[in-house]
């Protein structure tokens, strides 16, 4: 079947049902997954809540890969040297290609109605990031040559945004935190924008909270509002959150919270713990993933509540001990 099928069929009645069909297909062909199940001695769950979730500190030691396909691409997590840098090898781009595209539209409608504006310095420093790529296909989606990568110059931008608003398309800025913060201490206001944050500040500002990022980022453009994005490199989907801090996932797509303190066992609805991700658009690595933020589910969604201690900062910031 072919990914963006697949993906349209998964609903709520039967992602239960897809979700084990894929954990059977990936404990079979996906050797380090195998070997992790093995070793827990839970090889054989009878539901969704008994899947072993695979430590996402997985990705930086082991290839995890399904079968003995080829590899098209090689998805790094952002960091500053390759022993720190996750890995995502893809042996099908179409699942990636599917993903991003179905789960923008969903939220956002067709690519073609916008020019995207992309200011993410950072991650096209570092290369292979799969955030590069799909702002890369959103671009080619939107069919106009005023989409592309706009670095740090505040007049560019400007320019882009009076040439989408004129053609008759929505501005849609995708940003890093701190090449937003820059923009807005330019004295660039963008009312009529759609502004999307991808998080880190890479060690060049003093670290914000999600609510004080988006604030300062409301008052500088004039919006309303700010969205945000809740993706990784390990992931092939990607959670949007509108508004009030919550990230909705698309229908293939789905959180689950464990205890911070028993890995193997999910807390009641509403309390905090660990966020557990399956992502079905992962068929051809691991759909199960046990990451390192925490988080809570709430009626429409989940919050980010922050990090595991001891776990590495997530985005564009630096590694600390």
């Amino acid at each position: 079947m072919e990914p963006q099928q697949y993906l349209y069929q998964i609903t709520a009645s039967n992602f239960d049902e897809m979700a084990m069909a894929t954990y059977e297909r990936q404990y079979a062909q996906v050797p380090i997954y195998r070997q992790y199940v093995d070793m827990l001695g839970k090889a054989r769950p009878q539901t969704l809540e008994e899947i072993p979730f695979l430590p996402i500190a997985f990705f930086k030691s082991h290839q995890i890969v399904l079968g003995e396909n080829p590899i098209q691409q090689t998805f790094l997590s952002s960091g500053t040297t390759q022993q720190f840098r996750s890995q995502h090898h893809i042996t099908d781009l179409n699942w990636y290609n599917a993903s991003l595209l179905l789960g923008f539209e969903r939220v956002f409608g067709p690519a073609s109605d916008y020019v995207f504006i992309a200011l993410l310095p950072s991650y096209l420093e570092n290369g292979d990031s799969s955030l590069i790529y799909m702002v890369d296909q959103l671009i080619q989606k939107s069919g106009t040559e005023f989409s592309g990568y706009y670095l740090n110059d505040p007049k560019e931008v400007q320019t882009a945004y009076m040439r989408a608003l004129n053609s008759g398309k929505k501005p849609f800025v995708f940003g890093v935190a701190y090449a937003l913060i820059d923009l807005v201490e330019s004295g660039l206001e963008l009312p009529n924008a759609v502004i999307l944050e991808t998080g880190g500040m890479k060690g060049r500002r003093q670290e914000l909270t999600k609510i004080e990022l988006h604030q300062l980022l409301q008052r500088g453009f004039k919006v309303q509002r700010i969205l945000s994005e809740y993706g990784m490199t390990e992931l092939l989907s990607q959670a949007y959150c509108l508004k009030d801090q919550v990230f909705s996932c698309p229908p293939w797509m789905q959180i689950r919270i464990r205890d911070a303190y028993d890995p193997f066992q999910e807390v009641p609805f509403g309390q905090k713990g660990g966020i557990n991700v399956i992502d079905l658009a992962n068929q051809n690595s691991c759909a199960f993933i046990q990451t390192d933020d925490l988080g809570r589910l709430i009626p429409g969604g989940f919050l980010l509540e922050g990090r595991l201690e001891a776990s590495d900062i997530r985005g564009c910031n630096q590694l600390v001990d």
